[in-house]
């Protein structure tokens, strides 16, 4: 039953993941994402910093200060690998080969580091889900293949797959509350700098504001409150592989609230998107997992 709940919470955050761009919509044009990525990151981890250190959740002297940081750093290096992709090789490329690598990183980071086999189940549903994923951004028949921006969507796809790794190490370690407080603080600080640069006017306007909440509480703390939740009895493979939730929710919102259209084979994409979260929510889990290569 727990492990039941831990996958159910982990589509619960992709869910939230998957609104954030429908809600990006509503703020002033002309945004930098990375602006908009510090802001959420910083209010989010900001304000449940605070609640952590309220309830005495922190012990600054003992904390696991090199897993938050390397946490931190793979979160705030996804975010500009992430939109430099979607700028050189366009969103539909850039969206499918950085969402569709990082359940196969996340696999080879398990095999490779920690010893652990993700599994046939884990397989079958990452490559259900890609095939959906590519469907689902491409379907338009709107593509533009760049060398250097296929690049940056890979080690986009790293880092949200190492993220996911470290994260899984730290909740072993701290609890989920402050893990999330902690690593999007820092997340956050380590992308101010830029967002100075860029400028963060817009932060002032009144109407910006119910945007910004939304994404830092909703699509970011809470999300990653339930992710880290989920991560505690599942493996970083199937997690990710979950995730994939994302790109799906956001589509169906695209329809439902925005007023666009797919396409037939767009639609084909989103049943195989929900075919790949279905096995690995309900196949994996009568399995074991984490099941070891190496004795």
């Amino acid at each position: 039953m727990q492990r039941s709940l831990s996958y159910i919470l982990v589509l619960l955050a992709a869910i939230l993941w998957g609104t954030v761009g429908t809600t990006q919509t509503y703020l002033t044009n002309g945004i930098q994402p990375i602006t908009i990525a510090m802001t959420r990151s910083l209010l989010g981890g900001g304000i449940l910093l605070i609640l952590a250190i309220i309830m005495k959740k922190i012990n600054f002297k003992k904390w696991s200060w090199k897993q938050t940081f390397f946490a931190a750093l793979a979160m705030a290096l996804f975010q500009p690998l992430f939109f430099t992709s979607v700028n050189l090789t366009g969103v539909a490329v850039g969206t499918v080969v950085t969402i569709g690598s990082s359940p196969i990183f996340a696999g080879l980071i398990e095999w490779l580091f920690f010893k652990k086999n993700p599994g046939r189940t884990w397989l079958l549903a990452t490559v259900l889900s890609i095939i959906g994923c590519t469907l689902l951004f491409t379907a338009s028949g709107e593509t533009i293949i760049v060398p250097s921006g296929i690049i940056f969507a890979l080690f986009a796809g790293f880092m949200f797959a190492s993220y996911t790794n470290v994260s899984k190490v730290l909740i072993a370690k701290e609890e989920s509350l402050p893990a999330v407080a902690m690593t999007f603080t820092i997340c956050g600080l380590i992308l101010l700098p830029i967002s100075l640069i860029l400028g963060i006017e817009w932060i002032g306007q009144s109407s910006n504001w119910l945007p910004i909440m939304t994404m830092a509480f909703l699509g970011t703390s809470l999300a990653y409150i339930l992710f880290l939740n989920g991560l505690q009895k599942i493996s970083s493979s199937a997690a990710v592989t979950l995730s994939l939730g994302e790109p799906l929710t956001a589509a169906l919102l695209g329809v439902f609230l925005v007023g666009e259209t797919l396409s037939s084979l767009a639609w084909l994409g989103v049943a195989m998107l929900l075919g790949g979260i279905l096995v690995v929510t309900f196949k994996r889990k009568n399995n074991p997992i984490d099941k070891k290569v190496i004795s």
